[in-house]
């Protein structure tokens, strides 16, 4: 055992390169690990640094300045900010207080519909199954109202994050877009001189989380408007706040348009009942989804590294345990990380082969 773990360690660690960056990997990890809700602000403000800099590089290379460019992008930024927080939030407040003022409502006529089951379909469903449905839901809506009360008395240090995120957040995306090449030439300062590995691990993946980080902005801009337009001209309830939902869901692959679903049903269900527009809005939602899936996201996510659904299931699964919101955001960046040093991870077996390569050519 001992010689088979001292094979493998000379294997993949004895080059300096390759320690170099498994410490690296091991710090961040350690860091985000336990400091990562203290870090959360910083790392919001990268994320929409890396939006705005798309914006940013495309002006310079119209040959204008990167100071200015920063600034036009980050005054858009702010305005729309203030149209989230002015015009949007709103809305959805006003939106989520009637729907929970309507949910008592929903929950009774969902109740008397699962009390016909037995005698509909006794076949598939009994007395005590349906019992412990209603159970199941009296007791979710129960620990929902206590968790909402418990988010009410606590709503003085929630309001106090808010601002510190309204504050903070802004004031350091925008020292990270004007002060960007500084930053990063002084924490290369830290670095050895011999860091060929990292430096490009470091230039793959910073353009995979740029593309990544923009690609969803635009797949959540894209979708969630479509959804509106689909659920307004259905003359659907709720149709904001259900576009909202929607176009958030992508963050989550896969998981995100499957959970979403449950509240469109549910909404067209108890505004319609099971009749044509019902099944309509279905419709259209899944074709919507279909085309996000199989249309939208192949031409945002071109330059993205591809990885198999399961990997991605799996990644959210991982990423998103240890380190919750951020992890399931990054979960597909981090999976394209580990894909990306299994790739370019040095080996005695390549020095090798290219030793041997290389004495043939002699």
């Amino acid at each position: 055992m001992f010689d088979f773990l001292s094979a493998w360690y000379k294997r993949y660690f004895t080059d300096p390169q390759a320690a170099l960056l498994f410490v690296l990997l091991i710090l961040g990890f350690i860091i985000v690990l336990t400091m990562g809700k203290m870090l959360a602000p910083l790392i919001a403000a990268i994320i929409i640094a890396y939006l705005l800099e798309g914006g940013i590089c495309r002006l310079e290379q119209k040959n204008m300045p990167r100071r200015i460019a920063v600034y036009i992008i980050y005054l858009l930024f702010l305005a729309f900010v203030f149209f989230l927080i002015l015009g949007l939030f709103p809305i959805v407040s006003q939106q989520l207080s009637q729907f929970f003022q309507e949910v008592p409502q929903m929950i009774n006529n969902g109740q008397e519909v699962l009390l016909q089951l037995p005698a509909q379909y006794p076949q598939y469903f009994s007395v005590e199954f349906v019992s412990t449905i209603i159970t199941a839901i009296r007791t979710g809506m129960s620990d929902l109202g206590q968790e909402v009360l418990s988010f009410s008395f606590a709503s003085i240090p929630a309001i106090i994050i808010i601002l510190v995120y309204l504050i903070l957040v802004p004031l350091m995306i925008f020292f990270f877009l004007k002060d960007k090449h500084q930053i990063l030439d002084w924490l290369s300062r830290f670095l050895p001189t011999e860091r060929q590995l990292v430096t490009e691990v470091w230039r793959e993946m910073d353009a995979q989380i740029g593309n990544y980080v923009r690609g969803k902005f635009n797949e959540i801009l894209i979708v969630g408007s479509v959804a509106f337009v689909l659920f307004q001209l259905m003359d659907l309830n709720y149709a904001p706040l259900l576009a909202i939902l929607v176009g958030l869901s992508v963050l989550i692959p896969y998981i995100g348009a499957a959970v979403i679903t449950l509240p469109i049903a549910l909404v067209g269900y108890f505004q319609w009942g099971l009749v044509a527009d019902f099944y309509w809005l279905i419709f259209w939602y899944a074709v919507l989804q279909f085309l996000d899936g199989n249309v939208l996201v192949p031409i945002l996510f071109s330059d993205a590294v591809n990885l198999h659904p399961v990997a991605i299931i799996l990644a959210i699964l991982v990423f998103g345990g240890l380190w919750g919101f951020w992890g399931v955001f990054f979960a597909i960046p981090l999976a394209t990380l580990v894909k990306a040093l299994i790739n370019v991870w040095p080996t005695t077996a390549d020095k090798s082969a290219g030793s041997a390569g290389q004495s043939e050519t002699d």
